[in-house]
């Protein structure tokens, strides 16, 4: 009955995905030929006045994929009695809004009614990686944008305390494989964390140890420092000490005992996945190859039916 349920939870799941056939590098091309360098402008302005943006945009486009596939449903605002997706629990921290909101508004003066907010949200994660120095690569587009968007189903983000069965079944779920699961961590090279997101590896971690013992001794101190049990709001650390630039320091660290989230730290729980680990951690080309490839991949999981004319609105 057990394993019933779950199949019927995960063919649930598949139901709301489909790896768009649609999507073309080119779908723009006569009806909104400058899109790319309009998105790439509102990105980049905004980077320019805050480094933060990119590793935001990245994070934000990720958590839309893989609710409802990218449908930029995690854009919308919470309405009525409705709790939209960018108030549930995991997304409170998403941030960078604005900067989606600004380059809709300077696509929408050049070709009204044309272009989704799923694909600005997919071009500026690109931009986001191009901006932070790793690789550039074709976005195909081409998605539309959802109607639907509830907080409750945030439930079925990755959390950072997965283990590493969890991790794959996530990720299988939305055609996803291992390979890609690696990857796609990588891009934990980018970006900031809050204590809460850690915290069950530096306090009370078992009934018999109050630290991860997978965790270097040293770091687990210095996180320590920063999140004592009661730690400001706000309080938190760099997700890696390159945390503003691309690159494959964030598998150096796994080897290093300083992954930051159990979830990072799973991926040397089984052969395959620290076996890739292992290869991303030696070579920073291998890692943006396979990055590229799961990246294309992720976010042409499809699901939208229209074309917004304001990302925090449906039509």
């Amino acid at each position: 009955m057990a394993l019933m349920t779950t199949l019927l939870a995960s063919l649930l799941i598949l139901s709301f995905f489909s790896h768009g056939t649609s999507l073309s590098s080119n779908y723009y091309s006569k009806t909104c030929p400058n899109v790319e360098s309009l998105v790439t402008k509102a990105v980049s302005d905004a980077a320019s006045n805050d480094k933060k943006v990119p590793a935001a945009l990245l994070r934000m486009h990720f958590h839309d994929c893989f609710i409802r596939g990218c449908d930029a449903s995690v854009l919308l605002d919470s309405k009525g009695k409705n709790t939209a997706e960018k108030d549930g629990p995991p997304n409170v921290s998403l941030h960078a809004f604005y900067v989606i909101d600004n380059a809709k508004k300077a696509v929408e003066s050049a070709c009204p009614g044309i272009v989704s907010c799923a694909d600005i949200l997919a071009l500026a994660a690109r931009d986001s990686v191009v901006l932070s120095g790793g690789p550039t690569w074709d976005v195909p587009k081409g998605r539309k944008d959802g109607r639907t968007s509830k907080a409750s189903e945030t439930i079925q983000l990755p959390a950072p305390t997965f283990n590493i069965s969890q991790l794959q079944k996530s990720f299988a779920q939305r055609g996803l494989s291992l390979e890609d699961l690696v990857a796609l961590s990588g891009g934990h090279t980018l970006g900031f964390s809050h204590c809460s997101s850690f915290k069950n590896r530096i306090h009370n971690f078992n009934s018999t140890t109050d630290i991860d013992p997978s965790l270097r001794p040293s770091f687990a101190a210095s996180l320590k420092s920063v999140c004592p049990v009661k730690n400001a709001k706000n309080a938190g650390v760099p997700m890696d000490p390159s945390s503003t630039s691309f690159d494959n320091t964030y598998y150096k660290l796994l080897f290093q005992q300083k992954a930051l989230f159990s979830s990072d730290n799973a991926l040397l729980d089984f052969p395959k996945t620290k076996n890739l680990a292992s290869k991303f951690a030696s070579s920073k080309d291998a890692f943006t190859k396979a990055f590229i490839k799961s990246m294309i991949k992720m976010s042409s999981i499809t699901g939208g039916q229209e074309v917004r004319k304001n990302c925090k609105v449906v039509n």
